[in-house]
């Protein structure tokens, strides 16, 4: 019991301080009433109450998302739509990604940026079969900015929909496509950052291969007034178990995923979060659609000058002693002196070690440096590592 004690406080403080900073009564989501009823422990999160763990605890609960199958509820994210002709040449000057040759039936990751490079937030669209749109999915704790941004920037160029009556719902582990395959037969050949719309009992969805955790899976896009029905149809399957915030939290840090506030911010640019990935050839330098979204004369000086030219970087952290280094613990070189931040730590479920994600002067970034992290006065060892944490096992067909 120690063990789970020591692994909840931290996220505890993280769920307080998302809550509404104007004390607004908190939203729920149309799966509130189910999370009560299955003993849910309720915490603020991006003004929703959202469920953290439920009576088995996040030890258990993370342990059954990498062993069979685990169902969250994530209707606080954002999802609009972009509809119109020009709607993915629009979409394409807020984000330095390719949007404009996605093909349809297929979904990718996306940084919306400001003019400084910063990362607003992280996000997924999704190009469906038919019709001039793009389907865009945001963090809960940025979507009413966003949608802001998105109307001011590009609202006389397509029409920008939010669609607050949809829910979310995400099924993951390496027994979630053996459950959909059960109740929705083709959802099996679906790969990953691909979807479909398609039938799950009563309830038309677009159903995505992707999540949050690291592991095969699917996020289901559907009318908020039929997720309550689809979601006990889910859990009646006996390899789908609910699981909360606290356990995603821990599987998406294992899977060495950003989470937006703590790992990337608005000060935050793609190459020094090691998201460069994410920007494809056709919008960097040479490529056929160079440029044109903001922030671009840094973020494509940053890309040519490669990483070693950054003053910082995003690192992976693994602490050579048993001791769980948190978010904020300052990093230092072997003199003591500071030369970073941890933005994300916990004590691994899944290889029992404490990992850690963090900011680190460039020159201490390569894979297997040195450094130490302050924790409440001690010096931690740690050594950079390689992210993952856990291997990823994604469905790529």
């Amino acid at each position: 019991m120690a063990r789970a004690v020591v692994f909840q406080l931290p996220l505890e403080k993280l769920l307080s301080a998302s809550s509404d900073p104007n004390g607004a009564p908190l939203l729920k989501t149309p799966l509130h009433d189910l999370h009560l009823e299955l003993g849910a422990r309720m915490v603020p999160f991006a003004g929703y109450s959202m469920p953290v763990q439920y009576p088995t605890g996040l030890l258990a609960e993370h342990h059954q998302t990498r062993r069979a199958a685990g169902l969250f509820d994530v209707s606080h994210m954002g999802q609009l739509r972009l509809q119109g002709a020009d709607a993915a040449a629009a979409f394409e000057s807020l984000v330095p990604v390719d949007a404009i040759d996605l093909a349809p039936g297929r979904q990718r990751y996306g940084l919306l940026l400001n003019e400084q490079g910063g990362i607003i937030d992280d996000l997924m669209f999704f190009k469906p079969a038919q019709g001039e749109t793009l389907l865009v999915v945001v963090n809960g704790a940025c979507k009413v900015g966003d949608l802001a941004h998105i109307q001011q920037h590009i609202g006389r160029r397509c029409e920008v929909i939010p669609r607050p009556d949809l829910a979310l719902l995400a099924l993951q582990g390496p027994q979630a496509a053996n459950v959909l395959q059960r109740l929705a037969p083709g959802a099996e050949r679906l790969t990953f950052m691909s979807g479909a719309t398609m039938r799950i009992g009563a309830a038309d969805c677009l159903v995505t291969r992707s999540g949050y955790t690291g592991e095969d899976g699917f996020e289901i896009s559907l009318p908020a007034d039929q997720a309550l029905v689809l979601a006990r149809l889910l859990l009646a399957q006996p390899e789908v178990k609910p699981i909360g915030l606290g356990a995603r939290n821990s599987l998406r840090l294992e899977a060495g995923l950003c989470l937006h506030g703590n790992d990337i911010d608005a000060s935050t640019t793609p190459a020094e979060a090691a998201l460069a990935w994410s920007i494809q050839k056709v919008r960097r330098n040479g490529g056929a659609r160079v440029g044109g979204f903001p922030g671009a004369a840094r973020v494509l000086s940053e890309l040519s000058s490669g990483p070693d030219a950054l003053p910082r970087q995003r690192v992976g952290l693994i602490a050579q002693e048993r001791i769980p280094v948190r978010e904020h613990s300052e990093l230092q070189d072997g003199a003591g002196a500071r030369i970073g931040e941890v933005s994300s730590g916990l004590l691994a479920p899944s290889i029992d070690q404490p990992i850690a994600m963090g900011y680190v002067n460039t020159e201490f970034s390569s894979i297997g440096a040195e450094v130490f992290a302050l924790v409440r006065g001690k010096r931690v060892p740690m050594k950079v590592c390689a992210m993952p944490f856990v291997p990823n096992h994604y469905f790529r067909g």
